[in-house]
């Protein structure tokens, strides 16, 4: 599968921001499962590219002249093999065993990572826990905040697609089994204007496979990688500092379209 994005971020501020740095995890990069036909990003000033200790690719811009607004356009076409589940890394994932204060697995998380996957430590007890969070934490938007903790939305019973992905890199780490968040976008059919989205990976039989919580998917099909991290905070396109500036206020335009199916050969 074929597909054209177009995601264009608009801050704005009611006050005057001095001085401000973002950090954009929003440039793909090419692996087993995607391969990067064309992609540009349309900032207000040239940012440096690197990439971060987990291998994503980051844009750092830095506006040093006062302003009231920042437009993060970002577009693109990514091929997708949509017959690929799992990747395959140079990278050790024993870095991806740690916890973070967002994915803490806390008892009331490890009684329930027990209880879904008892003995089991492979792909299929990880579909059930998968399942199984999704039953526990139910979807609401605006329900939790990007501090919200695993434990926390877990306790709640609700949250995102980000606190979908915390309690199970919760659960997962705390079963000894390797587990990362992912940012990018999920193409659905029907619908053009989309969210970002979250899942997680899982370190099993050397490769990185797939969870989405939120869908309840264990084959990435249609999802596209932007990033990769032990939380959201490492992971999320949009992560910044600024002087000054306050009533921020966030618009997203997202567009995700198919342009053509790969045919199995």
């Amino acid at each position: 599968m074929r597909l054209s994005i177009s995601h264009d971020t608009t801050y704005h501020y009611e006050d005057q921001v001095r001085a401000s740095i973002q950090y954009l995890r929003v440039t793909p990069h090419d692996s087993e499962r995607q391969h990067v036909l064309d992609w540009q990003l349309t900032l207000p000033h040239p940012a440096r590219a690197q990439l971060d200790p987990y291998g994503n690719i980051l844009h750092v811009l830095t506006l040093d002249e006062p302003h009231d607004t920042v437009v993060i356009g970002a577009h693109g076409q990514v091929e997708i093999d949509e017959r690929r589940e799992a990747e395959h890394e140079e990278q050790s994932p024993l870095p991806f065993l740690r916890f973070t204060p967002l994915t803490a697995a806390d008892r009331a998380l490890r009684e329930f990572a027990r209880q879904q996957c008892q003995q089991r430590r492979d792909r299929a007890a990880l579909i059930d826990l998968m399942h199984g969070l999704n039953a526990h934490i139910s979807y609401l938007p605006g329900s939790t905040e990007n501090e919200t903790s695993a434990a926390e939305a877990f306790a709640g019973r609700q949250g995102v697609c980000q606190d979908q992905a915390h309690a199970f890199l919760a659960c997962t780490r705390s079963l000894g089994i390797p587990a990362r968040f992912v940012s990018g976008y999920l193409f659905t059919d029907g619908s053009e204007q989309l969210a970002s989205h979250a899942w997680a990976e899982a370190w099993l039989d050397g490769a990185w496979y797939s969870f989405d919580v939120t869908n309840c998917l264990a084959i990435p099909e249609r999802h596209l990688k932007l990033a990769v991290g032990l939380d959201y905070l490492d992971a999320c396109p949009v992560r910044g500092v600024r002087r000054g500036g306050c009533g921020e206020q966030m618009r997203a335009k997202l567009a995700l379209l198919p342009l053509l199916r790969v045919q199995a050969q």
